[in-house]
């Protein structure tokens, strides 16, 4: 499931781009289909990067990508890039963890090029503060989300650090219950019943592409 709206962030043959935080990898996967692209996929996490790199591998053995791509390890408040290096910025379901977001951001404005384009997503506020409220282990796990942002201190935080909010969405209201569920039922406990079912209802809905229910 693609988190950022590309139709927001064109990316266009030839540029450089850079997936902070990439998991594991699909954004990148959706950069390395289009033409003359270069994608850097990075992630603190080494399974995250592990899981990037064998799908990147097999979409090249299928001839699926069409772009350059790299896996690395890295940490947001540092990024190993020099200043303006990139084209165009995934930031996805990143800042929530990252324990110093101020420098982050600095990092990513940092090096992105001047009239570069940078796309940030976090959990909404009204879902996350009920999580924390009902489960804490759904914000006490290790690599978990350390803090919640009301849509004006996200815009501030960019704003603080020379970027310009260009454009707002709010995606994937129908991933809330799933998650709520996660809390009522256990955050580790992924094969709880109900939950299970209802993440079965949300591969029926990526898959069947019904853009209403997103």
């Amino acid at each position: 499931m693609l988190t950022v709206d590309f139709n927001l962030l064109p990316i266009r043959g030839g540029e450089r781009v850079l997936d902070v935080g990439c998991g594991p990898g699909r954004h990148s996967w959706y950069v390395c289909k289009l033409d003359h692209c270069s994608v850097y996929a990075m992630d603190y996490d080494l399974e995250s990067l592990q899981k990037a790199k064998w799908m990147l591998n097999q979409m090249d053995s299928e001839n699926e990508t069409k772009g350059e791509w790299a896996v690395l390890q890295g940490n947001a408040i540092r990024l190993p890039f020099r200043d303006g290096a990139f084209d165009k910025i995934i930031c996805s379901e990143v800042l929530e963890h990252v324990l110093d977001d101020e420098q982050g951001v600095r990092e990513l404005f940092r090096v992105l090029k001047g009239g570069g384009e940078l796309a940030v997503s976090v959990p909404a506020y009204l879902p996350e503060t009920i999580y924390w409220k009902l489960s804490e282990a759904y914000h006490t796990n290790p690599g978990g989300h350390i803090r919640i942002y009301r849509q004006r201190e996200l815009i501030n935080l960019l704003r603080r650090n020379n970027l310009t909010v260009y454009a707002i969405r709010h995606k994937h209201a129908f991933h809330s219950p799933y998650w709520l569920l996660r809390c009522l039922f256990g955050v580790r406990n992924e094969n709880a019943l109900i939950p299970s079912l209802y993440h079965k209802f949300l591969a029926w809905q990526i898959d069947s592409k019904l853009g209403f229910l997103n």
